[in-house]
C-alpha cells in the first residue's frame, strides 16, 4: 500500500461519491475524466479493495468505500482548516505575541489601541505584562518578549527601536502650592521642594536624577511610590511634588486637588519606542501588531 495520501485523489473520490458519477466529479474539479478515473483505480489497487461499484448509471460506494469516504471527509476538513490556518499565520492574521510595556504605555495608549486591534484580529493572542523601561530590553534580547515598549532614546546593542507615541512630563503640585500659579517651569526651579517619586530604576526616575545632577542639585526624595495614582494622591495630600506624564494622569487631575505645569526641560518631551531584536525576524503576528500599533498611534 502506498502510505502517501494524495489529497487530490481523496477529493475526486469524495466528490464522485457525492455526485454518483466520476464524470460529474471531473467537471466539478476541473479534471479530465480519464485522469480522475485513473486516480481512483490507482487508489483501489493500492488499497487492495474496490471503492466504487461502476455501472452505466454511474458509481456507488462499496461498504469499504463508505468507510473510506467518511474518514476522507474528516481528513479533508482538517487539511482545509490547516491550509487556512497556515495562510492566516503567514499573513499575520493569527498567532501569539508577547509584549512588555512600561507604565506610561499601559495607561496612555495601549488600552484603546489593543481594543481596536483585538476586535479586528481575534485570532491573535497577546500576552501583555507591565515592566519598567530599563528592564524591558534584556527580556527582549533574551527572547522572553517579542515586543517591548520603552522610554529609550538609543537602541542598546542587539535591539532595533521604532517610534511609537510621545507624551509630556509635568510637575504636579497641590492646587494651592506656591508653584501652582506658574504656567510652566524647569525642574531646577522646583528642587527646593520635597519630591514624591516612583521607585528607583524607572526611566522617569532616572531622568529626574540625571537632570538634578546636571543642575548641581540633589533631589530631596520624601517618598517612593509604585504607581502614578499613588504619587498623585500623596501630592494632593500636600506631602510633596512630583513629575509624571500629563497624558497618564488625566483621571487624577479631574478629581484630585492637584495642578500640573509643563516642564521646559528638553527631556520632558518623551518619545516611547517599540523595541525588537535586530537579529531575529518577527513572527507575522508580531509584525502585524507592531505595524497596527504604530499606524493607529500616528493617526490618533
Amino acid at each position: 500500500m502506498n502510505e502517501q495520501i494524495d489529497l487530490i485523489t481523496l477529493r475526486v473520490i469524495v466528490t464522485a461519491a457525492d455526485l454518483g458519477s466520476i464524470s460529474a466529479a471531473s467537471d466539478r474539479l476541473n479534471l479530465a475524466v480519464a485522469a480522475a478515473s485513473t486516480r481512483i483505480s490507482a487508489m483501489e489497487e493500492s488499497l487492495s479493495f474496490r471503492i466504487f461499484e461502476r455501472s452505466s448509471r454511474g458509481v456507488q460506494l462499496t461498504p469499504a468505500g463508505r468507510m473510506m469516504v467518511q474518514r476522507s471527509r474528516e481528513f479533508l476538513t482538517d487539511a482545509d482548516r490547516l491550509s487556512v490556518d497556515l495562510y492566516d499565520y503567514s499573513q499575520g492574521l493569527q498567532g501569539h505575541v508577547r509584549v512588555l510595556a512600561n507604565t506610561s504605555a499601559m495607561l496612555e495608549v495601549l488600552p484603546g489601541l489593543l481594543e481596536k486591534f483585538m476586535h479586528s484580529h481575534p485570532l491573535i493572542r497577546i500576552d501583555l505584562e507591565e515592566q519598567s523601561s530599563p528592564n524591558i530590553p534584556v527580556a527582549v534580547l533574551e527572547g522572553r518578549a517579542d515586543l517591548g515598549i520603552v522610554d529609550l532614546s538609543n537602541a542598546p546593542p542587539g535591539l532595533a527601536l521604532r517610534d511609537f507615541f510621545s507624551d509630556t512630563l509635568v510637575l504636579i503640585t497641590p492646587t494651592h502650592h506656591r508653584l501652582a500659579r506658574l504656567t510652566q517651569l524647569a525642574l531646577k526651579d522646583a528642587l527646593d521642594e520635597d519630591f514624591i517619586t516612583l521607585t528607583d530604576g524607572t526611566a522617569l526616575t532616572n531622568r529626574l536624577m540625571a537632570s538634578a545632577a546636571e543642575a548641581g542639585r540633589p533631589i530631596r526624595i520624601r517618598m517612593r511610590m509604585r504607581g502614578f495614582d499613588a504619587v498623585c494622591r500623596m501630592v494632593a495630600a500636600g506631602l510633596g511634588v512630583g513629575v509624571l506624564p500629563m497624558e497618564a494622569i488625566e483621571p487624577q487631575r479631574a478629581w484630585l486637588p492637584i495642578k500640573a505645569m509643563p516642564l521646559t526641560d528638553p527631556w520632558a518631551r518623551r518619545t516611547h519606542r517599540i523595541a525588537t531584536r535586530s537579529s531575529v525576524q518577527l513572527s507575522p503576528a508580531a509584525r502585524t501588531l507592531m505595524d497596527a500599533l504604530t499606524r493607529q498611534s500616528a493617526a490618533a
